[in-house]
């Protein structure tokens, strides 16, 4: 190799640009680029601050390679306008040059974000039924009358619990499963609870009012399981319509007698045509029946809580009214409870980090489910700490069934609800069963949340 060689770029035989000139014994010039610095180097920069955006993302230089491919950047355009020997080069310098920059995902739609208006009409679809109670109470006799009322009501209570987490286990797979689920359990549910409360009613009204109250139970299940709650909500205009009188008119015998069995019919019809819509539906293709077992604690809670509802309306009947209407609010706080807990996994970094929002999350729920009661209870003449600690407990109780955890709810709640009536139903250890059984389920609920697995 002969003839001189330009060590610095603009130098003796060197040229304007950037470059490193050979020149070869026949005359020719090989030139190659120096990346670095002059116009190349700006048309780079140019390039980088263009695709900014695109290159922070990137975690490796092939990705920048290829969103240069896909710019339409061939190899002659990187050597000519950017200096590079070819694609991955320039992608190279590229990735080096743009800080890296991982922007967050778009926050996904809360799955528990709760339907404000389906939870209050919940909440009064609980409390409305009462009033049938206010309008026929009066024509039944004192004897036996209660005994068989809350006899049927415990069945029906523990009855629909559990077939009504069959029912959605059932509902999972469609609605024409749930449906049938439905159409056999409801009525033997009705029938069960019927036939408790005319073991201690004998024939007569009693028998007639169980068999009204039974009816209604069975159907409300129905339409509640199937989302139908303005339908139930119209069944029972009657029985509301003939309480919001009472105050200023006395309607009479006739009336009194017979609104009640008018909602709990209207209740049936509308439960039928639901079901006729849900049995209508296209069967789902490899459905499995599931097993009766897993419903057994949901009933089995349903009966201890019903339970320990009386044994708190036994001396105090208006705690059962405040703890009936606060229902709505309860499932509406159910559902932002575990909303905010899957916001507080995302916006977490480290395990204990969530485990402490976690705590907070559901301390701040339980507080504003509980915290109104308070008053409300003071205004009925309830005892507040009854009222507070059956509330934490059935609240939590809750929660924990809707992560499938039913069993520690169910057996708790039971031997609470078993000490207390063995105590004789008495007001302090009602207080201090429920208080303790609402720390035992608490410190569960607080295990639970604290895993992020439980919230996949």
């Amino acid at each position: 190799m002969s003839g001189p060689m330009a060590l610095e770029p603009g130098g003796p035989g060197g040229t304007r640009e950037d470059t490193l000139s050979l020149r070869l014994a026949d005359a020719r010039t090989l030139t190659l680029a120096l990346p670095g610095a002059g116009p190349r180097q700006e048309a780079v920069d140019r390039l980088a601050a263009d695709l900014a955006d695109r290159i922070a993302p990137a975690v490796h230089p092939y990705e920048v390679a290829a969103l240069l491919e896909s710019e339409g950047l061939t190899g002659e355009t990187v050597r000519d306008r950017y200096g590079h020997p070819d694609l991955f080069s320039l992608a190279a310098a590229l990735f080096a040059s743009v800080p890296r920059a991982h922007p967050e995902p778009p926050r996904p739609a809360d799955p528990w974000r709760p339907d404000h208006v389906r939870c209050a009409l919940r909440g009064a679809l609980f409390a409305l039924p009462g009033l049938g109670y206010a309008l026929a109470g009066r024509l039944l006799p004192p004897d036996g009358a209660l005994r068989a009322l809350v006899a049927a009501g415990l069945v029906s209570w523990a009855w629909n619990q559990a077939l009504g987490h069959r029912a959605h286990l059932r509902l999972a797979a469609g609605r024409r499963e749930a449906g049938r689920t439905l159409l056999k359990g409801a009525p033997l549910g009705a029938v069960a609870a019927g036939s408790a409360g005319a073991l201690l009613a004998g024939p007569g009204p009693v028998a007639a009012a169980v068999a009204v109250q039974s009816a209604y139970l069975a159907a409300a299940g129905v339409l509640l399981v199937l989302g139908r709650e303005r339908l139930l909500l119209a069944a029972l205009v009657p029985v509301a319509a003939g309480a919001a009188v009472l105050p200023w008119w006395e309607p009479g015998t006739l009336v009194r007698a017979g609104l009640p069995p008018l909602s709990s019919a209207g209740a049936v019809a509308a439960a039928l045509w639901a079901l006729r819509g849900a049995l209508a539906a296209p069967p789902a293709p490899g459905a499995v029946r599931p097993r009766p077992l897993p419903s057994l604690p949901y009933g089995l809670f349903g009966l201890a809580a019903g339970v320990l509802v009386l044994l708190a309306g036994r001396h105090q009947p208006w705690s059962v009214v405040v703890l009936t209407v606060s229902m709505g609010p309860a499932e509406w706080l159910l559902y932002r409870c575990r909303g905010l807990t899957v916001a507080a996994l995302r916006a977490t970094r480290t395990a204990a980090g969530f485990r402490l929002r976690a705590g907070a999350v559901l301390a701040g729920c339980l507080l504003c489910y509980v915290g109104p009661l308070v008053p409300a209870a003071l205004l009925t003449g309830a005892d507040p700490l009854v009222l507070a600690a059956l509330a934490a407990t059935l609240w939590t109780a809750l929660l924990l069934q809707a992560f499938g955890v039913a069993w520690p709810p169910a057996l708790l709640c039971l031997a609470v609800a078993g000490a207390v009536a063995w105590a004789g139903s008495d007001p302090g250890v009602l207080a201090a069963g429920c208080a303790v059984a609402a720390l035992c389920l608490t410190g569960c609920a607080l295990w639970l949340l604290g895993r992020p697995s439980a919230h996949a």
